[in-house]
């Protein structure tokens, strides 16, 4: 069955063409159901959904930020208490 438009390249393709007169594709490389799926990044269904690499993938690699700046904003805190009472007696 042909597509009135190629799922690859968005060309309009003549009915009864066995092929993508612009960029070539087929059943076989861009009119398949499967083909047509993986250039929309829907996922394989049989596949095992990986949540640690989808999240990689949807929002990249955070670094955590470390301990530091957890500690550097309790001290200061801190030392604010101290002076208001300090100031305060």
């Amino acid at each position: 069955m042909t597509p009135e438009v190629c799922p690859n390249c968005g060309s309009e393709v003549p009915e009864g063409s066995r092929a993508c007169p612009e960029c070539g594709a087929d059943e076989t490389t861009g009119w398949s159901q499967g083909a047509y799926c993986e250039r929309l990044g829907i996922p394989d269904p049989d596949e095992a959904f990986d949540y640690g690499d989808f999240v990689k993938n949807e929002f990249g690699v955070h670094r955590k930020r470390g301990n530091g700046l957890k500690l550097i904003w309790t001290l200061t805190g801190v030392i604010l208490l101290l002076a208001l009472l300090v100031w305060a007696f």
